[in-house]
């Protein structure tokens, strides 16, 4: 289908939305989508009543419900009753992100994809051409099945609670895609969810998203770049919006402490609106650094530091280094004083760990 498009930007073809138009008679299966903006309510709906409304036969939705399975979403089956998910669902909508975004950030935007599913959406733009220098090419997704963390780690989006944002930018120097544009996205981010009413968000050097020092959300860069030329810059997100108990238990298996938007909310905070604040405020920033560097975040980015002055140790290749996290630097380098003296190190090299923490 073509998703709704924010003024100003070119009409493209995206895969199967939510909202997509039904499956037409004769189809096999109930297409997922159209399924779930008819489940998104959470209540009860009959196979009969779902059926009808989408103009197929019972055994299709059923065969549709069983895709949607088998994509990780829970669909619950209440026999002779019909089909609910667990929990309401705010499905992604195009039109209410745009209202989010600004008009002068609508009009940096080249491309915008709202897709179904994908297996990484920072894999999607990195595959795509470059987008115009000061025009961004952003992409969001419902699914995402092989979304990638820092250091090759999965990252978990549970369906319906959780954002998988990226954003493709070129720059015409390749100096100015330095480390420092992690911790300048990691502002932005904040930003965005302080537009969303949450309140004490910390940022963990150098591309995490804390409250109460559990993990919200991270931030992926990938570079493409040549030698003193233009640079290809991927910037993914990953943002845990609202999370079931059944969610946060999964996601803490894999050995991180989560929390979620909601959880610094005082009331349930709107993944459209979230996703329409991220997209303003990364087109603002990158703007901004591109002209002025990370000193135009170094104030804001130390304000929201949240291992500041607290006891820490940075994991190395073959050695662990205790000490005092002490900031950074002007060029946004980690300061750690060890033994009275200050290390510092630069981002991609370390890994850092409040000490006694597995966080």
């Amino acid at each position: 289908m073509a998703v709704s498009i924010p003024r100003g930007v070119a009409p493209h073809r995206a895969a199967a939305a939510p909202g997509a138009t039904a499956a037409g008679p004769g189809a096999t299966a109930a297409d997922p989508p159209a399924l779930l903006v008819l489940l998104a309510d959470g209540r009860l709906h009959s196979g009969e009543q779902l059926a009808g409304r989408l103009g197929v036969s019972r055994a299709a939705v059923w065969k549709g419900i069983e895709r949607l399975r088998r994509q990780g979403i829970d669909v619950e089956a209440v026999p002779r009753r019909g089909y609910r998910l667990p929990e309401p669902v705010e499905l992604l909508d195009a039109e209410a992100i745009r209202r989010g975004v600004r008009p002068r950030a609508v009009e940096r935007l080249a491309e915008f994809e709202l897709l179904f599913d994908v297996d990484s959406t920072n894999s999607r733009l990195l595959a795509a051409p470059p987008p115009p220098f000061g025009r961004a090419h952003v992409v969001l997704s419902e699914l995402q099945h092989a979304g990638r963390g820092r250091r090759g780690r999965h990252w978990l989006a549970p369906f319906g609670g959780s954002l998988a944002l990226s954003l493709a930018w070129s720059f015409v120097d390749a100096s100015r895609a330095n480390p420092a544009l992690s911790l300048c996205v990691g502002v932005a981010v904040a930003r965005a969810l302080e537009r969303a009413g949450a309140m004490g968000i910390r940022l963990k050097w150098p591309n995490d998203i804390w409250f109460g020092e559990r993990k919200i959300g991270g931030v992926l860069l990938e570079l493409r770049a040549e030698a003193s030329g233009p640079a290809h810059v991927v910037i993914g997100i990953g943002i845990n919006v609202a999370l079931t108990a059944g969610a946060r238990a999964a996601i803490e298996a894999t050995g991180a402490q989560a929390a979620a938007v909601a959880d610094a909310c005082s009331v349930p905070p709107s993944r459209n609106f979230i996703a329409g604040a991220l997209i303003d405020e990364l087109l603002s920033m990158l703007v901004t650094f591109e002209r002025d560097g990370f000193a135009a975040f170094h104030d804001a980015w130390t304000s929201l530091d949240g291992l500041r002055d607290r006891s820490a140790r940075v994991l190395l290749a073959d050695q662990q280094l205790h000490g005092i996290a002490r900031g950074v630097d002007p060029a946004g380098a980690l300061r750690l004083e060890c033994a009275g003296r200050i290390q510092e190190f630069v981002s991609g090299e370390v890994s850092l760990r409040l000490a006694g923490d597995e966080i």
